[in-house]
């Protein structure tokens, strides 16, 4: 089975958009009083099949969304869009989360919840369903969709893996 998980190299990224996805304050007591930090959970891609994820955490709002940013495009991933939606069905999991994806006709939309919504949009697919089954938290929800679009593969990559050629081309 052919995995996506391919690093992609942060110096070739042109114009990259971020999404944040959820932003947590944490306060921690000391003696002098409460110190406050902040993570960031965000997402970036370049709309064209490119996506990836990353958490930064810092005392600053917007040092802990560059660290995160940061992170994100270390973790990209290549995902297989035909049309302007996924080739096919897609389960996908990471710890107690569990995310469905389903290929959606033109002019569907994305069909998906916050943090799914996030990670499909970013990542260019225009048509999609989906439905997020298990954990509502956003972390293992990201990991969960990230996981089950690295599992896609495009029927090309398939048609290669049974030594067969395909007749019909498809537009990415």
């Amino acid at each position: 089975m052919a995995n996506n998980k391919k690093n992609i190299n942060p110096s070739e990224l042109s114009d990259v958009k971020e999404k944040l996805v959820k932003l947590n304050r944490v306060a921690k007591v000391t003696k002098g009083g409460r110190t406050f930090s902040f993570s960031a959970l965000v997402v970036v891609g370049d709309g064209q099949g490119k996506v990836g994820h990353g958490l930064g955490k810092a005392r600053d709002v917007a040092e802990s969304i560059a660290k995160a940013v940061d992170n994100a495009k270390k973790n990209m991933v290549q995902v297989p869009i035909i049309k302007g939606t996924i080739p096919h069905e897609q389960l996908g999991r990471y710890g107690a989360g569990k995310v469905l994806i389903k290929p959606a006709s033109d002019g569907t939309g994305v069909i998906a919840g916050g943090a799914m919504r996030a990670v499909l949009e970013i990542a260019g697919v225009q048509n999609v369903l989906a439905k997020s089954q298990g954990s509502a938290n956003p972390h293992n929800v990201v990991k969960a969709t990230i996981n089950a679009l690295t599992k896609l593969r495009s029927p090309l990559q398939i048609a290669r893996q049974r030594g067969v050629t395909l007749k019909k081309v498809y537009e990415g």
